[in-house]
């Protein structure tokens, strides 16, 4: 099990947050920060494959843009899933492939991330 609780830091804002365990269960856990605006979801599930999550939730209140003068809460979210056959691929392998892909989109300080989310592909 993960420690508890964990710390995310999310660029400056919010910064490092720490987010304790509020639910644990049946291959996965749930982190939540003390105002409830960042949530960390850890999880692994098993069948054909075995497939194992680890998402990152935040929400926000903002000025809407369809009505300035009123806020909105909005939520945006990150995930990463790790998907292989039950046998065939070390855990090494596996963590070797997910250095590869974050490398590749945080190498030149995120640009790749950026032009990704930007909609390049």
């Amino acid at each position: 099990m993960l420690a508890d609780p964990l710390t995310i830091t999310i660029g400056s804002t919010p910064g490092a947050t720490s987010v304790a365990r509020v639910s644990t269960g049946n291959g996965n856990s749930q982190y939540l920060s003390a105002d409830g605006l960042v949530r960390v979801g850890l999880s692994s599930s098993y069948g054909k494959r075995t497939r194992r999550v680890a998402r990152v939730d935040i929400t926000k209140i903002a000025a809407d843009p369809f009505i300035p003068s009123t806020n909105a809460e909005l939520s945006s979210s990150v995930y990463v899933v790790f998907d292989h056959p039950k046998v065939g691929f070390s855990v090494a392998e596996m963590v070797d492939l997910f250095g590869g892909i974050s490398t590749l989109l945080s190498a030149s300080s995120n640009s790749n991330a950026t032009k990704l989310l930007g909609g390049q592909s």
